[in-house]
């Protein structure tokens, strides 16, 4: 029996380009200087610098793992939460540091009634890029489902600190602030 040669220049560059693939996924937060100009972003020019950012956290650095973001995103765009979630959990597999990854699986199991796994995504998304808004503003609103009125208005808050431009947390706050909860003395 012949044990056949192993060409290790041919090895070491399909491990490499492996390890280039997945081990070095992982967007960073967005430039402060890009949050500051979005806190100080008249309403005209805030669509704008959102998509910036949003753009930004969506990045993660390989084309293999922004493809499985994408086929996560367009199977939770087409409804079909179960293969958005099997998309999700590959990228957050191969891509441990990317948030954006954890954010959109977050959006998956919430949508599947997953809370648990939910939160468990939107708390590691945070750890990974305390500056994601949106991941503070859906786990503000699971918090206020959860009946925790005072932390959602807290969280619905921090949201619009970041992103005062972000209406889906003002919209929230100010309907808890109708109901007499989150209002600051």
């Amino acid at each position: 029996m012949r044990i056949p040669t192993v060409n290790l220049k041919h090895t070491v560059a399909a491990v490499g380009g492996f390890l280039w693939l997945t081990g070095l996924a992982g967007a960073e937060p967005a430039p402060p200087e890009l949050m500051e100009k979005l806190r100080d972003a008249p309403a005209a020019e805030a669509p704008r610098i959102v998509h910036e950012i949003e753009a930004h956290w969506s990045r993660s650095g390989s084309a293999a793992m922004d493809l499985l973001l994408s086929r996560g995103r367009d199977a939770l765009e087409a409804g079909d939460t179960q293969l958005a979630i099997e998309h999700l959990t590959a990228l957050t597999d191969h891509a441990p540091q990317f948030a954006e990854g954890f954010h959109t699986r977050a959006q998956a199991f919430y949508r599947a009634d997953l809370y648990g796994p939910a939160l468990d995504d939107l708390e590691r998304t945070l750890a990974l890029n305390p500056t994601n808004y949106n991941a503070v503003f859906g786990l503000a609103v699971m918090v206020q489902e959860f009946g925790d009125l005072g932390r959602a208005a807290i969280l619905y808050r921090k949201a619009l600190a970041l992103n005062p431009h972000h209406e889906d947390a003002r919209s929230a706050l100010d309907a808890l602030r109708r109901d007499g909860i989150g209002r600051e003395l």
